[in-house]
């Protein structure tokens, strides 16, 4: 008897280095998505947890956790104070690496998270009614000299929203009221909520066609707003990307991020994407961790100078 009780201890005493040295992945993962449901940053992380679950055979899904006023942050949170393993993946906004410090809330300052890579680059807009008596910046500028004009956006904490100020600013006029949403599309404006909207033109593809796009936030003009001038053509100072990556804790495994960003790549670089990419004008592609810590420090750089006009 004592001889098989050693020898049962021993056969697990070797079993449990087994046991912890499990491959990833092992059990469900979760891709959090500080939003509702629907925009591209959602379609998109949704086909890679399908893919991931496909390609691995554990469960993996889509948690929309959106913050309302609290934009992306409360969903950043969750994914900061999960442990370091890669079973919780966050799909961020570039707003939560870089504003998220700068937000008071302690887990996210310093900035928890790392780069797996950048996949998209939004079509952003601000955009109006188009029976609205102003349809170029200048004229909305104009306007609201002596007009009350009310902007919705996503979260002021925000990149787009804080580019969309700094823009307001460098053309001298200022909002009279702004409004966090969970969601701005075609009813926001429709319900007279408020004046302008800053969102994707995924949310407001059904009824392009009654609005007047003002300008379009990033690097280059939309697809499906060609006409429409982009912010840093009106004020090159503001020029930045607005773009929406895959994060992890700074702590997690190499070989756990080159799983996740092997998945990612394949399937942002599928024709399926790339179809989706034509539909909706935006950019959708692999960026690898690397290059998304630059693409990131430039932007910081800009940032930088959206801040000083805000500030002023």
């Amino acid at each position: 008897m004592k001889a098989l009780l050693k020898a049962s201890a021993a056969l697990l005493a070797l079993a449990l280095p087994l046991a912890a040295q499990a491959e990833y992945p092992e059990k469900p993962v979760e891709f959090v998505v500080p939003w509702p449901p629907g925009d591209l940053e959602d379609v998109l992380t949704r086909l890679i947890a399908e893919k991931f679950q496909d390609t691995y055979g554990v469960p993996a899904a889509v948690v929309n956790k959106p913050g309302g006023g609290g934009g992306p942050f409360p969903g950043a949170v969750e994914v900061a104070q999960a442990p370091a393993d890669g079973y919780t993946v966050g799909s961020f906004v570039i707003g939560v690496p870089l504003i998220g410090p700068e937000t008071g809330i302690p887990a996210l300052n310093p900035n928890p998270f790392e780069p797996v890579g950048i996949f998209l680059t939004y079509p952003f807009v601000i955009a109006a009614s188009g029976d609205a008596p102003y349809g170029t910046m200048e004229e909305l500028a104009a306007y609201a000299q002596d007009n009350d004009v009310a902007l919705g956006h996503f979260g002021s904490f925000l990149i787009p929203t804080q580019v969309t100020f700094a823009l307001a600013q460098e053309m001298g006029f200022d909002y009279a009221a702004e409004a966090a949403f969970d969601a701005l599309d075609c009813n926001t404006l429709a319900s007279g909520d408020v004046d302008v909207i800053n969102t994707t033109l995924q949310l407001i593809k059904p009824c392009l066609d009654d609005l007047t796009v003002l300008a379009s936030i990033g690097s280059q003009r939309t697809a499906l707003t060609p006409d429409a001038r982009t912010v840093g053509e009106i004020a090159p100072n503001l020029d930045i990307s607005l773009w929406n990556g895959l994060f992890v804790h700074k702590d997690t495994p190499a070989d756990v991020r080159e799983k996740i960003a092997a998945v990612a790549q394949e399937v942002v670089t599928s024709d399926a994407a790339q179809k989706l990419a034509a539909e909706t004008g935006a950019l959708i592609y692999w960026q690898d961790a690397e290059s998304a810590k630059a693409q990131m420090d430039k932007d910081a750089v800009t940032l930088g100078t959206v801040s000083e006009l805000i500030a002023d």
